[in-house]
């Protein structure tokens, strides 16, 4: 059976704008499908209060998606009276979304369930991405985790997410990438031709952006209002979740971390990106005879880099330091989160030092800033990007959701 959309428009106090009928029930399958998530299961009487809708709205909503396939009945529990409460959770194969990061160096496609939980993945490191080497890796990948689908399960695709850098084409020098190919990104519309390929909607964001967002899903947002995210990948990259939404900018580039002015160690004006992100490191260590297999795959261990890692990991955690307490200057967040591509021990390691690093500045007149390791790992920007047909199809952001909770 195909996917039943459930699209709305809101406006930003939750209200539907311009709605008829079937726009409302629209935007309240949404809002029950979203509380439903943050909580993992609830039964009907506790969806009405904690949506505000009537016992009756909410028992015709919560059948309707139970028809569909987007919700599934728990074992009931019987209280003291009355009769037995049936929680009712997501379903699993309710719906299904791939997620597609298109890196400097690498490619990953994923495919998540409506719990989020991975079903498949493909993953490709190369020189340098070019749009047709991208358009044949996505549709290799889809059909090889199709394959292991059952045909219900392959009818409720919601769509592909793509996480990649704006502006890739600008990169060419760092990423020694030959300028006339990586200018082919500058004209071409990969979000036309992926829904050409793959016959499904495509929807695109920020790599560091959607990475930020998979923290706030499936990491520590859960526990967090307001965060700065920093994402160790070949260039280092950002988000802000402010009031527990993701925050992305007028032109989608909040966060850009990698873009903050520094100084080094020479003393010349330069910006973080070519202080601490991961092709520093790479550079360094193909200097030492390393390939880029050994960094770039999720088994790599990184211990063998010894000192030249330890200096890397020193040097980048102390400007890093220095761009945390400058954010943290400006607006007032809870914490700090780190993740990148490396293994969890290195991320331990570069946490740790920048702790360290920002111990020794002066802080005076705000609070000392404190920094966390992320939850999701290498696969953050992946996993963010598999998200946004579920939050364009089927759920409420964050910030709509909270505006309704009682």
């Amino acid at each position: 059976m195909p996917l039943k959309e459930t699209q709305s428009r809101t406006s930003t106090n939750g209200l539907e704008v311009g709605a008829d009928q079937s726009g409302v029930r629209a935007y309240n399958e949404r809002l029950v499908m979203s509380i439903i998530r943050k909580h993992d299961a609830l039964p009907k009487a506790e969806i009405a209060k904690r949506t505000g809708l009537s016992a009756q709205t909410a028992s015709v909503i919560v059948r309707s998606l139970e028809k569909d396939g987007l919700l599934i009945k728990g074992e009931p529990s019987r209280g003291k009276v009355g009769q037995p409460s049936v929680p009712m959770s997501l379903a699993p194969n309710g719906v299904f979304s791939y997620g597609l990061k298109i890196g400097r160096w690498s490619a990953e496609l994923v495919l998540l369930n409506f719990l989020g939980e991975p079903c498949g993945n493909v993953f490709q490191t190369y020189a340098y991405p070019t749009p047709e080497a991208i358009l044949k890796f996505t549709l290799d990948g889809i059909n090889e985790i199709g394959a292991s689908l059952a045909n219900y399960d392959r009818n409720r695709i919601a769509g592909v997410g793509v996480a990649m850098p704006f502006e890739l084409w600008n990169w060419a020098e760092k990423l020694s990438a030959p300028e006339q190919q990586m200018q082919a990104w500058a004209e071409f519309d990969l979000q036309k031709e992926l829904k050409n390929i793959c016959g499904l909607p495509v929807y695109l964001q920020n790599d560091a952006t959607a990475a930020c967002e998979a923290e706030l899903v499936f990491g520590q947002g859960a526990s967090r209002n307001d965060f700065l995210y920093v994402f160790f990948g070949s260039f280092i990259g950002g988000g802000i979740v402010l009031n527990n939404t993701v925050y992305a900018g007028r032109t989608g580039n909040a966060g850009a971390i990698g873009s903050m002015p520094m100084v080094n160690q020479r003393g010349d004006a330069t910006q973080l990106i070519d202080q601490t992100s991961l092709f520093v490191l790479e550079d360094r260590l193909n200097e030492k005879g390393y390939s880029l297999s050994q960094m770039w795959t999720a088994e790599a261990c990184w211990a063998e880099f010894g000192e030249t890692l330890t200096l890397w990991i020193d040097a980048a955690a102390e400007q890093l330091a220095k761009a945390v307490v400058s954010a943290h200057s400006v607006i007032d967040f809870e914490v700090t989160i780190v993740d990148g591509l490396f293994p969890e021990d290195i991320r331990k390691r570069m946490v740790t030092a920048t702790n360290k690093a920002i111990a020794l500045l002066d802080t005076s007149g705000i609070q000392t800033p404190t920094v966390l390791e992320g939850q999701v790992g290498r696969s953050a920007r992946s996993i963010g990007a598999a998200c946004l047909p579920l939050y364009e199809r089927f759920l409420l952001d964050q910030n709509v959701l909270f505006k309704n909770l009682p």
